[in-house]
């Protein structure tokens, strides 16, 4: 059984500076990008307007990451796929979730960007992005109504699934939030249809995370 999820006062996390900042559009992101001012070295996603740097990732982050896609592929049938660390685009952000299960297969998307109406799972995988995680990204999974998102916590070897999205309330948030642990099971929920489920000690194999 899983328990209900008491979350702590998460801090967000400290900005660059304390001056006033500039909040690009997504059409001006874009267009920095194709004009060269960010290239494949430049680890950066657009969140609410402001370019943020992405973190390193480390061994364990980098596991958790290849296991979930793992899992997920033998769950998934015909007509959806898995997206590793590619944008969705919404209105003011682009993440570049660690995973996202789209719909159809990844020719659809030749042409565009997916977005949450094609997302109904997103998940992050999180160490050192853990205060990130649960403010900024989770309340733009949140306004753009992302069905089920994903939080798997390295560090204390739990997901944190959060359901009920409030769409573009005035503080957008999860209605629904859960804590599945060691020796518990995620059931993987995809347009409102259980697929099967996924042991948290899969994820977390105690011998490879210390």
């Amino acid at each position: 059984m899983s328990s209900a999820l008491s979350m702590p006062t998460i801090r967000p996390e400290p900005a660059v500076t304390d001056l006033p900042v500039w909040r690009f559009t997504v059409v001006e992101y874009r267009q920095l990008s194709e004009a060269g001012m960010f290239n494949d070295d430049d680890a950066v996603e657009l969140l609410e307007g402001l370019v943020v740097a992405k973190r390193p990732k480390n061994p364990p982050h980098i596991l958790v990451c290849k296991l979930l896609r793992r899992y997920l592929e033998r769950l998934l049938g015909e007509g959806w796929h898995v997206a590793t660390q590619d944008p969705l685009s919404t209105e003011d952000s682009e993440p570049e979730p660690d995973l996202a299960v789209l719909r159809g297969v990844e020719e659809d998307y030749g042409e565009r960007l997916p977005t949450s109406a094609d997302s109904p799972l997103v998940i992050e995988v999180s160490d050192t992005t853990l205060n990130r995680d649960r403010g900024i990204k989770r309340r733009i999974y949140a306004r753009t109504g992302v069905q089920q998102y994903w939080i798997a916590n390295v560090t204390d070897k739990t997901i944190e699934v959060y359901s009920e999205p409030s769409g573009s309330a005035e503080s957008p948030a999860f209605g629904r939030s859960q804590r599945y642990t060691l020796g518990e099971t995620v059931p993987v929920v995809i347009d409102g249809n259980i697929l099967g489920e996924i042991a948290v000690d899969q994820l977390f194999p105690a011998k490879d995370l210390k």
